[in-house]
């Protein structure tokens, strides 16, 4: 019988479930999307009940597009939406708040309170690997239980859980039985010690959050626990990987050797090249992170994160209604030679790596009488490409070598007016795989290790194809002159 893997993909705004055969081939794919809740600016939320209907009707559907049945299924991977706190009752297995998004900035004055605390933003930069920023889930917690009536006591009796969305879905698939995460989730969260890979309780304590709420920490590739009482599963399929989204792009990029790097061009666009075991402190505003666990080995990365790609076309769409679907950006933006000095900054929800400024706000600057849609639209692809070249500059820096090349992965990765000058500003060759499904694919291949699918990390690069290589054709002298305003324009969004 041959035996298939499921990867539950769960995003920012939808759940995508992939089947996956034993030679990587995507059998079939399902995703549904959920509601985003803005109660108030700077503030997103998910609701998990929501998030938890997608992800069941993203199953059977993925099952049926594959021809495949639930029996035949031997492992489930998962890899989500990282930073994304829920707090939920461990006896009712109910949130006692909506869900706070990784993009969630209303932490940003507890974040600049605790770096006055003198020590402190050494002492969780040089154990986590992370700056303090509202960006990751400890602050997070913090506010759920100081603004839910009576949580931080019922925290404190044991009564509460919390997880990043790895660790609800597990609860869920579960039936309640197992309240785990892996080192890549754990790593995001300003309160895992990424060296000594284990819960810190100095760093919980100075966020008020008791160590009673945390779940255990796994390996990324191991049976935590076996499906029970999921809609239109049978129970017993072991749940077998775990990995956050762009650890998860990272593993199924294959960037298994040190230096090999992938950036992920979703909702936000997030660069990791692969350290090996070495932990590599960045000096140049990166983080340090757990790529990911398994069989005794741990690897790190260092991360780059651009907190708006994607979705600044959506923003296009949605606000400006310059265009009606995202589809519609490229031939627009190929409708002109050039965003004839056009700059967009989407620093729409601050600024990310390298520069981690959350009360930055994004700017459209190089307007003339003569600008169009299309000149707009232009820059909005720019303005993506131009916060990964600043992100690949970083990571030469503390690497203290240059990339060689860089795997390419996500949605806007088909876009190939964006690939090709994003090769141009790096001056590397950027490769396309066959299937940019690979956050998905990441989290099959792990599960697949666990359940005896693949037998290596060797078995899995044989099946790793590429699609497409797109090749530097810009010189350096207008590299440098398109690099020099897109950083005169960053500088005047900057809250300092």
């Amino acid at each position: 019988m041959t035996a298939f893997l499921i990867a539950i993909d769960q995003g920012t705004t939808g759940s995508t479930v992939v089947v996956v055969s034993p030679s990587g081939e995507v059998l079939g794919r399902a995703t549904r999307e959920f509601p985003q809740h803005f109660p108030e600016p700077g503030w997103v939320e998910h609701d998990v009940g929501e998030i938890w209907k997608s992800v069941v009707a993203s199953l059977s559907a993925a099952l049926e597009a594959a021809h495949v049945k639930p029996s035949e299924c031997v492992g489930i991977g998962i890899t989500n939406q990282r930073e994304t706190t829920v707090v939920w009752d461990r006896a009712t297995g109910e949130a006692i708040h909506r869900a706070i998004v990784w993009q969630d900035r209303r932490t940003s004055a507890r974040c600049a309170e605790l770096k006055k605390t003198a020590g402190l933003e050494t002492m969780f930069r040089d154990r986590t690997g992370l700056v303090l920023d509202p960006y990751f889930s400890g602050t997070k917690i913090d506010w759920i239980l100081s603004n839910v009536s009576g949580a931080a006591q019922r925290a404190r009796d044991g009564q509460l859980a919390f997880g990043t969305i790895d660790s609800f879905l597990i609860h869920k698939l579960t039936s309640g039985r197992v309240h785990v995460t892996d080192a890549t989730n754990a790593s995001r969260t300003l309160l895992f010690d990424i060296k000594r890979l284990c819960w810190d309780p100095e760093l919980a304590a100075a966020l008020n959050v008791p160590m009673s709420v945390l779940p255990e920490v796994r390996t990324s590739s191991e049976v935590y626990g076996h499906t029970s009482g999921v809609p239109g599963l049978p129970d017993g399929i072991p749940i077998a990987g775990i990995a956050g989204d762009q650890q998860a792009a990272l593993f199924g990029q294959t960037c298994f050797a040190v230096g090999q790097a992938k950036c992920t061009y979703g909702t936000g666009a997030f660069q990791l090249v692969n350290t090996g075991s070495e932990f590599v402190a960045s000096k140049h505003g990166l983080l340090t992170t757990v790529a990911w666990t398994l069989r005794g080995e741990v690897n790190y990365a260092l991360e780059g994160s651009a907190f708006i790609a994607g979705a600044a076309v959506q923003w296009l769409r949605d606000q400006l209604g310059i265009i009606k679907s995202a589809r519609e950006i490229e031939p627009l933006a190929s409708s002109v030679k050039s965003s004839e000095g056009v700059v967009f900054v989407p620093a729409l929800t601050g600024l990310g790596a390298p520069h981690w400024d959350p009360e930055a706000r994004g700017l459209i600057c190089g307007l003339t009488r003569g600008s169009s849609a299309a000149h707009i639209a232009r820059a909005t692809l720019e303005g993506i490409a131009f916060q990964i070249a600043d992100l690949s500059a970083a990571m030469a820096l503390d690497a203290g070598r240059p990339l060689e090349r860089l795997r390419v992965d996500g949605g806007a990765s088909t876009n190939n007016l964006l690939m090709q000058f994003q090769a141009d500003l790096l001056g590397i060759d950027v490769d396309r795989p066959n299937c940019i499904e690979t956050t998905a694919l990441g989290a099959a291949y792990l599960a697949g290790l666990a359940v005896g699918v693949f037998g290596s990390r060797a078995e899995i690069e044989k099946v790793h194809k590429i699609d497409k290589t797109y090749r530097c054709a810009m010189d350096e002298m207008e590299r440098s002159a398109h690099l020099k305003r897109w950083h005169t324009a960053v500088e005047r969004t900057r809250s300092r």
